[in-house]
């Protein structure tokens, strides 16, 4: 089929790479990938398990919710990679707690401090 190409501005067959399309960029290096590994959802099944299937923010609040669960990186994938599958940088949250830690309401050192008091973790 035949059809105009935005880039060359010629008419060519829909198939045919005429080389002035760019090229798209991985901009992620890898950290959706990640996402979908079975190395993350694996760990992400043991942290909620570990947080006994509790969002530990509404826990502090004085309520036990285990809806909407997701996990929470402390320090982001941007910031360092390395600790991703950290236990001690994973924390589990209900989408609304998670929501906030992501848009900086609550400080790393807040998240950090649940998760030492819970876990006697060393920081």
């Amino acid at each position: 089929m035949l059809k105009s190409c935005k880039y060359c501005m010629r008419i060519h067959d829909s198939k045919y790479d005429c080389g002035k399309k760019p090229k798209r960029k991985r901009q992620d290096n890898g950290k959706n990938k990640f996402r979908w590994s079975r190395k993350w959802t694996e760990k992400r099944e043991k942290i909620k398990e570990r947080d006994n299937y509790l969002c530990l923010l509404c826990k502090m609040e004085g309520r036990y919710n285990h809806e909407d669960l997701e996990v929470h990186h402390i320090t982001p994938l941007e910031e360092n990679f390395n600790r991703r599958i950290d236990e001690d940088n994973l924390i589990t949250l209900c989408k609304k707690h998670h929501g906030e830690a992501e848009r900086g309401r609550f400080t790393k050192d807040y998240l950090y401090n649940i998760l030492q008091e819970l876990y006697e973790y060393d920081y």
